[in-house]
């Protein structure tokens, strides 16, 4: 935390992207300080596909998670693929509560 602000990580699919904005808006409303990702690969920021960048946004992504408090996961219609996968076992490894967007 950082004063009273607990500190939240975004994760999930980045084709769910009007699903990070809501969370990330409710999230924030509720008194938090969220990271959410910076692109948005699979709803059309064609740059996450150039040589190297995906590979540097996924470990930037964990750097993310290290700075959280807990992590919260984008999981529409229950979907958790791969990379959402690998950030939940690092975020629970590292000691972080996971909540999730619908019941698993």
């Amino acid at each position: 935390m950082i004063g009273k602000y607990k500190i939240i990580t975004l994760c999930g699919s980045t084709k769910f992207k009007n699903e990070f904005m809501e969370a990330q808006k409710r999230l924030t409303l509720e008194g938090n300080i969220v990271i959410s990702v910076g692109l948005f690969g699979h709803s059309g920021d064609n740059e996450v596909w150039t040589e190297g960048t995906k590979e540097m946004l996924d470990d930037m992504h964990k750097r993310k998670i290290d700075l959280a408090d807990e992590m919260f996961v984008i999981n529409k219609d229950g979907y958790i693929g791969s990379s959402t996968k690998s950030e939940i076992e690092y975020a629970i490894n590292t000691g972080k509560r996971v909540n999730y967007l619908e019941a698993i």
